[in-house]
């Protein structure tokens, strides 16, 4: 069980994760395990320099956010996978925990940073999520940057479809290796909490498959009165359990803590591969998970900082 109770309520925190999967010591080279604790922490250190000025949770979130969408580390943005297509389809969410308002893309090709088109969506129009190219036609009226697809193409990334393509004939994928996601919640100095989730989705996904990324309630959810949360794993599960919004439900309406309500929901009443990382309105940080690891880290006022990428 890993949470952590902070004594006495820090002025700001800020959690992240990229993905949460099939991630073990053993079988990670000691030269990207160094990448991925770099960037992590750099991460960390960016977001929280927001909170410490006094910006916002949701500045917090998308900076934090945007910083790996720009890392091929990742599945989202720059490291987002390949579709069945040969396509890097992409989806974000970011929702306010003061307001309750929200935004999402799904499915876009075209926009460099998908979680700043998500707050645009949420900021700058009356609808939350917005799909395809009628995102992409808003993000360019909202100046957002617009990038040619094979901007998103990673060496890597392909050798995976080709791999995966390769055995479908044969035997069904590990659901390890199909998905993976990054995400930031944070509470800032005014006691406002923020919660954003970036991916590129499923590798082999089909049919315009959209996972809990930018459903609202599924794989994020913000709200003052109790945690923002941002989800990663197999998204029709976490979809169909409202994983997000659950743990934030079981606080308002049992009374239950964060890491006792987060912790159920992952560990016991999933039933698949995931985790979610969360801060609650005092402070306190969740980041169960049910797979072998998941990428992770957090930082508060108090001068607290972990970053880990392995189980227990």
């Amino acid at each position: 069980m890993e949470q952590k109770s902070v004594e006495k309520q820090a002025e700001y925190v800020l959690v992240i994760h990229g993905g949460a999967g099939n991630i073990i010591k053993e079988k990670m080279n000691p030269e990207k395990e160094t990448k991925y604790v770099e960037k992590l922490t750099e991460v960390l250190e960016k977001g929280a320099k927001i909170l410490q000025n006094g910006g916002s949770s949701l500045d917090a979130v998308e900076v934090s956010i945007r910083i790996m969408e720009d890392s091929p580390l990742f599945n989202s943005g720059k490291g987002a996978v390949f579709n069945a297509d040969g396509k890097n389809e992409l989806d974000a969410s970011i929702m306010d925990g003061k307001t309750l308002n929200a935004g999402a893309v799904a499915n876009v090709t075209i926009i460099k940073n998908p979680i700043s088109a998500a707050r645009k969506v949420m900021t700058d129009s009356e609808h939350v999520l917005l799909i395809k190219e009628g995102a992409e036609e808003f993000a360019k009226q909202q100046g957002l940057e617009i990038v040619e697809p094979e901007y998103f193409f990673d060496q890597n990334r392909w050798n995976s479809l080709q791999k995966i393509k390769n055995r479908e004939a044969n035997e069904k994928p590990s659901p390890d290796e199909k998905h993976g996601t990054c995400g930031a919640v944070a509470l800032d100095k005014f006691g406002n909490l923020a919660a954003g989730t970036s991916t590129g989705g499923m590798t082999n996904k089909k049919f315009g498959r959209v996972g809990d990324s930018p459903i609202i309630g599924a794989g994020t959810y913000a709200n003052n009165k109790t945690c923002a949360v941002s989800s990663t794993g197999h998204g029709e599960f976490f979809i169909r359990n409202v994983v997000a919004y659950d743990i934030s439900a079981l606080m308002e309406y049992k009374n239950m803590t964060l890491s006792n309500a987060a912790n159920y929901v992952i560990k016991e009443k999933l039933n698949a591969n995931g985790g979610i990382i969360a801060v609650d309105k005092d402070g306190n940080i969740a980041m169960p998970f049910n797979t072998s690891g998941m990428f992770r880290g957090f930082i508060n006022s108090k001068g607290e900082f972990e970053v880990k990428l392995y189980g227990n």
